[in-house]
């Protein structure tokens, strides 16, 4: 999946499946890289990983798109 650019594309966001860690229950990593000066960070490191499960990406993912069709009206 290409990478999802946010904040003047200061802020990277990538979605993917950890296969290596398929052994898992949170094996869907959002993995947040940053390139901006550190006083305007939001995160404390240049690049985050959180791994969440199936069911949390997938509640993610329906109130995006909730809130996309809200938007949308």
């Amino acid at each position: 999946m290409k990478p999802i650019l946010l904040l003047d594309e200061s802020l990277k966001v990538e979605v993917f499946y950890a296969c290596e860690d398929h052994d898992l229950a949170d094996n869907i990593c959002l993995k947040m890289t940053e390139d901006c000066v550190e006083g305007e960070r939001l995160l404390r490191n240049e690049e985050s990983h959180l791994y969440i499960t199936a069911a949390q990406a997938r509640a993610l993912a329906e109130a995006l798109l909730a809130a996309v069709e809200k938007s949308e009206r």
